[in-house]
């Protein structure tokens, strides 16, 4: 028999709603279930990709990961892993120094066994290089096999990737398909094998409700999968609805019914009510002992002006509506979405953007051709308006380098398209609307950082002009892995 802990999407290093004790509370929740699995005398620790939140973790991050897994090593437990879309470099990869320091086996086609079980593992692949994939794995002589992979993956909503095909088509007969990406657990019967997502290890969006865990996956006659909770920060969610007479009084009370001591409170505004603004719901959150805060406003407000309304439901709407009347061509619009709004780190999202039109570039031209906006009269009037038209009309030049083929691009037009779901009105969706929580985590990665958005999105794109000219040298705590090596 063999037993392991089946985790991902550890996210260390995601600094989220800008707190350093929530970067703190990822790489907790990492050691948690490091010690479980030390506690219970397990036979691995396989993680799904993910363990790391950026390419560029700080050495904060890198010191605290490496120190947690030192735990294993000296408790004699293999930490075997694969490479996420979040983390994925050029080249080595963060998982690749672990492994020469003795702390983690970097799981491939070669299988690595563990006790009677052989362990396999396939890298995060953009949508744009999986049909090159062929599934070869060496063979084994094991009891039991089991694939590692990142990525959405069908029979689950929202998948993309063929879960059947890859069991079908892989040279070697896989007992079950161990999963990261998606941040929801989740487990299916596919092709006579056990398809699952361990889920994350704490909450990386507000979506994210329900408890966090690990699976622990028994590989005996058969395969059973068993889900294990770990304590993490409480989140709060407070709901309001608001009369029209009722003003900040009334969220302050709602608030009170609440423990939000030390908790991240998250509070949504419906209705509509007088003196109730974000700013000071979440003032008194915070004196109330949150430890964050956040205000999601979906009440709107109709202004004097009968052809002019104000929206808090969703402030990108307004941006998206721009965009939609700027008569932009089908990749303009995808790099729109990789830069503002999809799931790509902020660190990544130059190379997913490159990655991106150099697909194009290879497939079709056609899709560089500018397209006629929804509203043709505010086109041309942006037009004729001297530098404003100039800014709205001309063309975005990308440098596309040639080193395409590499495995470990992160993701590309297979992003934009998830983003696409992601960024639906601030309505309530249906079950079957809700994308899954990777890419909500992501998008509100985005919305989240409110007013620091626009300097934290030049900051970041001026990091990667500083980066590429200087050999990826160190920023603000962060290193390449070029400068570790």
């Amino acid at each position: 028999m063999t037993r392991v802990v089946h985790t991902g999407d550890t996210h260390i290093g995601y600094r989220q709603y800008h707190s350093p004790e929530r970067r703190d509370d990822f790489l907790a929740a990492f050691d948690r279930v490091v010690e479980d699995a030390i506690e219970d005398e397990m036979d691995a620790v396989v993680h799904a990709g993910d363990l790391f939140h950026d390419r560029r973790p700080g050495l904060v991050d890198l010191h605290g990961t490496i120190s947690v897994l030192r735990k294993l090593r000296r408790a004699d437990i293999p930490f075997l892993a694969i490479v996420g879309n979040h983390e994925s470099t050029h080249g080595q990869q963060w998982l690749d120094l672990f492994e020469t320091l003795g702390l983690a086996t970097r799981l491939g086609p070669s299988p690595v066994l563990v006790g009677d079980t052989a362990f396999y593992g396939l890298d995060h692949v953009p949508v744009s290089k999986r049909d090159d994939l062929d599934y070869e794995f060496e063979a084994h002589d094991a009891d039991a096999a089991a694939l590692v992979a990142h990525g959405l993956f069908q029979p689950f909503d929202f998948g993309d990737w063929d879960a059947e095909r890859v069991l079908t088509e892989a040279s070697v007969d896989f007992d079950a398909m161990l999963l990261g990406d998606n941040h929801q657990s989740e487990k299916e019967r596919v092709a006579d094998a056990w398809v699952t997502y361990c889920g994350s290890t704490e909450r990386a969006s507000a979506s994210e409700r329900d408890d966090r865990g690990y699976n622990i996956v028994h590989f005996e006659e058969d395969v059973t999968i068993t889900r294990r909770g770990i304590p993490t920060r409480d989140f709060e969610y407070v709901s309001v609805s608001l009369a029209e007479e009722d003003g900040i009084d009334f969220v302050r009370e709602a608030i009170r019914e609440h423990d939000v001591d030390d908790a991240v409170v998250l509070v949504s505004i419906e209705g509509e009510g007088t003196d109730v603004t974000p700013a000071r719901v979440e003032e008194f959150a915070t004196n109330e002992g949150a430890l964050v805060a956040r205000v999601t406003d979906r009440r709107e407000i109709e202004s004097e002006t009968e052809d002019l309304s104000v929206s808090f439901a969703d402030p990108d709407d307004a941006v998206r509506e721009r965009v939609r009347e700027m008569g932009l061509s089908e990749t303009a619009h995808a790099v729109d979405e990789i830069v503002r709004a999809s799931k790509v780190a902020d660190a990544n999202v130059r190379d997913a953007v490159e990655e991106h039109v150099s697909t194009q570039i290879s497939e079709t031209l056609a899709a560089f051709e500018p397209a006629e906006g929804d509203d043709p009269d505010a086109a041309e009037s942006d037009a004729g308006d001297g530098e404003a038209g100039k800014t709205n009309t001309e063309t975005l030049s990308v440098s596309v380098r040639s080193d395409g083929d590499e495995t470990g691009d992160t993701d590309n037009e297979d992003e934009s398209k998830e983003s696409s779901s992601e960024n639906v009105p601030a309505k309530e969706p249906s079950p079957q609307e809700t994308p899954p929580a990777e890419a909500v985590a992501d998008s509100e990665t985005a919305s989240e950082e409110g007013s620091a958005a626009v300097d934290d999105s030049a900051s970041a794109t001026d990091e990667e002009a500083d980066t590429a000219d200087t050999d990826d040298a160190e920023i603000d705590g962060q290193i390449s892995m070029e400068d570790y090596l």
